[in-house]
């Protein structure tokens, strides 16, 4: 056995050892990482909707949007590490998660209050086609930790579905 050099260990690739396969490594840090910048966009959209809401439920839709988006960012780290801990690398960079985002972006000067509903609802629910995806394949691959997590963010995404939709409708007067 050699020994290797501190130098030799500081460049060593970033792979850590977590009894996944190499094929389970791969697919689910990909996977992952796709999630992961799906994340990150659809929190700054929900931040830009939040920061440029206007109209007379202002202050409901704003509320609703930054407590959505600290849900969101909070998703972040936990799944970044899961990534880390069975073996893969994730994000670098913003460019990374524009060039991985299925989520678009709005850049419009101008979004209705209602239009901003509409778009968070289905990007929450594109998000969570997403995340069934990926739960899938963790099970294929027996990562048992990776599905644990991706079942609560399900189950949160589910509830911005329902919130957004709800708070969308017209109700009867």
């Amino acid at each position: 056995m050699t020994e290797k050099t501190p130098r030799a260990r500081r460049m060593a690739p970033l792979r850590t050892p977590s009894g996944l396969s190499e094929d389970a490594t791969r697919d689910i840090s990909g996977a992952m990482t796709a999630l992961l910048a799906d994340t990150f966009a659809l929190y700054l959209k929900t931040k830009n909707f939040h920061w440029h809401m206007s109209g007379p439920h202002f202050r409901d839709y704003h509320l609703l949007f930054d407590d959505q988006g600290a849900q969101i960012l909070a998703m972040t780290d936990p799944l970044a590490e899961r990534v880390r801990k069975i073996g893969g690398t994730t994000l670098r960079s913003i460019g990374h998660i524009g060039r991985l985002q299925r989520i678009s972006d709005n850049d419009a000067d101008y979004v209705d209050p209602q239009d901003m509903l509409a778009e968070l609802r289905d990007d929450n629910s594109d998000l969570l086609a997403s995340m069934r995806e990926t739960r899938s394949l963790c099970d294929e691959y027996g990562d048992v930790a990776g599905a644990s997590l991706l079942e609560n963010w399900i189950d949160e995404t589910e509830q911005r579905v329902w919130f957004l939709f709800e708070t969308s409708r017209k109700g009867n007067s």
